[in-house]
């Protein structure tokens, strides 16, 4: 770990109040996600707005992944439309991880949504992406689109909703949570040996893969002796700062 699989809702027909649908504004979500994942040195691979919830479930399973979030947003029955309000994050009962998570998740909503009573960790059985997933899964109901303050809550915050989910997250990866600050190119400078790139910033830690004297690389952040690093094929750790210099 931490390999993650973020699934951002395919619903492209849940129409918001104002503009968008829940497909857009939770793919608008995700683009959010991602530098901060990156710097935090979390492996993201995505879904596809394109595909659908069962596509993601069927890629999240063929992989290796550490665990499975998905962005949703909430809608009321038609009865009781534009009336409830509140963020759920749902978990499998059986999932020691997935309640982590939830709970994880629910304690850093609760800093942002405007009523933190309403932040619950709920479990169920009924959510496909909950329960058919290999990995821990939780599915994250982010608000409902049909009530004017959730959406307003939704839309208008995108940046620090984004970062507070990402906190959680390296909170239960146990890697540093670090903002994004661009990239910098960097090469691996040693006198001899290879760099060991891992997992987490710690060198006990599990070594992901061994680095070259010369290799390029991208730095994302620095945590201590360390700096999040970016391999070309797109692999993500961490490596001690000494051995890496900027271009």
């Amino acid at each position: 770990m931490p390999f993650l699989y973020l699934s951002p809702s395919t619903q492209e027909y849940n129409l918001y109040r104002t503009a968008g649908t829940e497909e857009y504004w939770m793919n608008r979500l995700a683009d959010e996600m991602l530098p901060w994942l990156s710097a935090c040195g979390v492996n993201t691979a995505r879904g596809s707005p394109e595909g659908s919830a069962a596509k993601s479930i069927a890629e999240s399973n063929l992989g290796e992944y550490d665990f499975h979030l998905a962005l949703h947003s909430n809608a009321a029955p038609e009865a009781l439309a534009g009336k409830l309000r509140g963020v759920d994050l749902y978990y499998h009962p059986s999932s020691d991880l997935g309640l982590r998570m939830a709970l994880l998740l629910a304690d850093n909503l609760a800093t942002v949504y405007p009523d933190p009573a309403l932040v619950r960790a709920r479990p169920t059985t009924a959510l496909g992406e909950v329960r058919r997933t290999r990995a821990p899964s939780v599915l994250c109901e982010l608000g409902y689109h049909d009530s004017p303050a959730d959406e307003s809550w939704l839309t208008g915050g995108l940046g620090e909703i984004a970062a507070t989910i990402v906190k959680a997250v390296s909170e239960y990866f146990g890697v540093p949570f670090l903002k994004p600050g661009g990239e910098q190119a960097a090469r691996v400078r040693l006198s001899f040996g290879s760099l060991n790139l891992r997992e987490l910033p710690d060198t006990g830690a599990p070594v992901l893969r061994q680095l070259r004297d010369g290799e390029a690389v991208a730095l994302l952040g620095r945590y201590d002796d360390w700096h999040t690093v970016r391999c070309p094929d797109g692999l993500l750790g961490f490596a001690l700062a000494r051995y890496l210099e900027i271009s």
